[in-house]
């Protein structure tokens, strides 16, 4: 939001974010396609009349970006970025690793959407959902844990399929991230 937008208000609901202002909702999702418009499936515009969810990292890069606050479950106190992070990373495994990635393909100027439909953690989009086609898919692996050849076969497999280049990502130690790129040739 520009300087003279409020900062949006999110309500922790479990492991999402509500925006439940449908002005501040409409406000993210058409400044970079933040959240989905509860019980809209597949928004056709930023004008909507309904809450928005977020997921926590996106909860968690707006709240860096200081376009959100994110209030706990008890309404009251609002849950800082190591907060949040700390909460992601008891909900879900890498989560850390996984915000850097988002983080970075962000602020490159990405559009970045869950990618689970495509069994991977980004799709990644250049001018986003329904302007076009998401052209990466991305998935995240931690360094130390490594990529194991089945997940390369299953990926590409998939990627093909659905006309996408499929990327891993890793966070090295040090915090840089290696993307590889696999291009897949017919016999």
């Amino acid at each position: 939001m520009n300087e003279t937008s409020p900062i949006a208000d999110a309500r922790l609901v479990g492991d999402r974010g509500i925006v439940w202002n449908p002005d501040h909702g409409m406000k993210l999702y058409e400044e970079g396609y933040f959240g989905q418009p509860v019980g809209i499936r597949k928004p056709k515009s930023s004008v909507f009349d309904k809450p928005l969810e977020l997921s926590l990292i996106e909860c968690v890069y707006l709240t860096q970006q200081k376009r959100l606050n994110v209030r706990h479950h008890d309404g009251e106190s609002i849950l800082g970025v190591e907060d949040l992070l700390k909460l992601g990373s008891e909900c879900f495994d890498e989560f850390k690793d996984r915000f850097i990635v988002y983080s970075q393909l962000r602020e490159r100027g990405y559009i970045v959407r869950p990618g689970l439909k495509f069994g991977t953690d980004f799709a990644v989009y250049l001018h986003g959902p329904g302007k076009d086609h998401a052209p990466f898919l991305v998935h995240v692996i931690p360094q130390r844990k490594g990529v194991v050849p089945l997940d390369i076969v299953r990926a590409g497999r998939l990627a093909t399929s659905v006309r996408k280049k499929f990327i891993i990502a890793t966070v090295k130690e040090n915090g840089e991230i290696a993307y590889y790129s696999f291009v897949w040739h017919r016999p």
